[in-house]
This record gives C-alpha cells, sequence and structure tokens, in this order.
C-alpha cells in the first residue's frame, strides 16, 4: 500500500510543477491513448449499445476515447483546482451559469442539496459552489489504500479551503447526511451511479436501479435540491452549470413523490449526457440489466 501511495504522491508532485493546461493535456491524452485498451472499456461500449443502439462502432469508439481523455484530464487537473482562477478572460479557470441561484440559496442561510453526475471535470463542483458561501458535505467511497485516501482528501479540502465532513456510503452514512441537514448544513451528492438498494426509475428509457436518500431526505426537511454539471471547455478550462432549485412533488404519497424527484434529478442528469456524451463516466454497470458483453 505504501509502494502505491508513494507512486501517487510522485506522479502529483509531477503534474503539481506543471502548468494546469500542460498538466491537463498530457494525462488526458495518455489516457486517450491506453484507456480504450483496458478491459473495463467493453462496460462502457456495452452501455453505449444499450442505450444509445443507433450509434454506430465508430461512433461508440469516439465517445470512449473521449470519455478516457476527459478522465485523464480531471487527474491532470486535480492538483491545481484549488489555484484556478474564476472569471479568467482566457486560459485555465473557471466560470458559472446560474451563479444567481447560489446567491438566492446563499442568502436564505437554509440548508440545500446539490445534486450531479460524473459529468466533465465533477471534482470542481465542490470548491465553485463554496465560493458563494455554500460549503458542502459528500457522500464519499475511500479507496482500499488509506494512504491514497489521506491524499486525495487532503487536495479535496485544499480546494475547498477547509476540512469538509464526508459521509460514507450506505446506512450510517444516509443518518449522519440526514443530521447535518437537519444541523443547517449543505449536501452534494453524486447520483448517477447504480445502487442496488435504492428506488427503480428510468435512465435513457431504460430501468436503472437510483439512489432514493436524495429524494427521501429533501421531501422529509422540505429542503431545495439544485442539480448542476461541470462542463469542459478546453485544458483545466471549466464552466459550471447550476439549475434553479427543482419542484418538490407533493402528491400525499411520499413513495411516489420519491419516485418523480428521483425522476427529475435522472432526466437533467440524462439530458447534459447526451449533450456532453464523451465527458460522462460510462464504465459503471449502471442499468438494471447485467452487461456482460
Amino acid at each position: 500500500m505504501k509502494i502505491e501511495a508513494a507512486l501517487l504522491s510522485g506522479l502529483l508532485a509531477i503534474l503539481r510543477r506543471m502548468r494546469p493546461e500542460q498538466a491537463s493535456n498530457v494525462a488526458g491524452r495518455t489516457c486517450r491513448m491506453l484507456g480504450p485498451w483496458l478491459p473495463v472499456s467493453k462496460v462502457a461500449d456495452a452501455n453505449l449499445r444499450y442505450v444509445m443502439p443507433h450509434l454506430g462502432r465508430r461512433s461508440r469508439a469516439r465517445i470512449i476515447r473521449d470519455m478516457w481523455e476527459n478522465i485523464g484530464r480531471n487527474a491532470g487537473e486535480l492538483p491545481h483546482i484549488a489555484q484556478l482562477p474564476q472569471n479568467p478572460a482566457s486560459g485555465p479557470g473557471w466560470d458559472v451559469v446560474g451563479a444567481e441561484h447560489l446567491r438566492a440559496q446563499a442568502d436564505t442561510g437554509k440548508p440545500v442539496m446539490f445534486v450531479s453526475g460524473h459529468i466533465g471535470n465533477w471534482e470542481m463542483l465542490p470548491p465553485a459552489v463554496a465560493r458563494y458561501g455554500l460549503v458542502f458535505s459528500s457522500f464519499y467511497r475511500a479507496p482500499n489504500n488509506p494512504y491514497v485516501d489521506r491524499m486525495l482528501c487532503d487536495l479535496r479540502n485544499e480546494a475547498m479551503g477547509q476540512a469538509v465532513p464526508l459521509f460514507a456510503k450506505g446506512a450510517r452514512g444516509a443518518r449522519q447526511a440526514l443530521a447535518h441537514l437537519i444541523r443547517g448544513g449543505h449536501l452534494g451528492m453524486l447520483v448517477d451511479q447504480k445502487m442496488n438498494d435504492g428506488i427503480e426509475a428510468r435512465f435513457f428509457g431504460r430501468p436503472a436501479m437510483t439512489a432514493s436518500a436524495m429524494a427521501a431526505m429533501a421531501l422529509r426537511q422540505e429542503c431545495p435540491v439544485i442539480a448542476g454539471y461541470v462542463e469542459r471547455l478546453g485544458p483545466a478550462r471549466l464552466r459550471i452549470h447550476v439549475s434553479p432549485p427543482l419542484p418538490l412533488p407533493d402528491t400525499g404519497d411520499r413513495k411516489q413523490d420519491q419516485l418523480l424527484l428521483t425522476q427529475q434529478v435522472n432526466d437533467y442528469i440524462e439530458q447534459k449526457i447526451r449533450q456532453h456524451p464523451g465527458s460522462w463516466l460510462w464504465l459503471h454497470r449502471r442499468w438494471n440489466r447485467q452487461l456482460n458483453n
């Protein structure tokens, strides 16, 4: 474990010495070249064939190459996120579309939930939102290597400008997250991966088990839910899109309300993936049908 952590530490040190755009380019091009040859890329291809059957082999291959390039760019940019400027005239940095929704929510002083998916450089969303006074905690699946876990947490805390509590996925983490909301804290969730004990909603027109904790907590606390995603404009050049709060269903049936709110979020994420298919993480077995080919 220590050897693995030492290798990662050395790689991060090399990337940190580069300019942000240079680190993004080097890591992105490397992953674009090597990633499609990895066995896990077969899962991405099967996913694309399942939900976008109209795509030909070359189109799927191009999306998979773009996906790997985005993954590499995210890794190359991670050591630089804390220093990326806001609203640069040109070059590396980030800006926000829909910042008025963040300002309005910050003015209320009340808790809010943010939902997104693994689109673009999703690591930029928490520190960008934090700049508007809405520091949020997240659910988190720690790497098996505790030394690697510590390094990644340190990078994220550096980007946020402070240590932020993280909640483990599962029942205990859900209880802790709910208590965090009740105390007035903010919470962020990436809800685009399969959750076997979640709720069955539709995603790309197919049944997909989806985390239900977001909808359950939002409805219980009558907490605003803001959806957003990160669009990649170029090397280390990112744009955060923020929606107005989603309407909270109120049919009188709590289970139906949870499904309706979950479906709203799935529809939002699907729309953004369709706009930028090469920016999404296609590597997970997202749908209920087991994809073996």
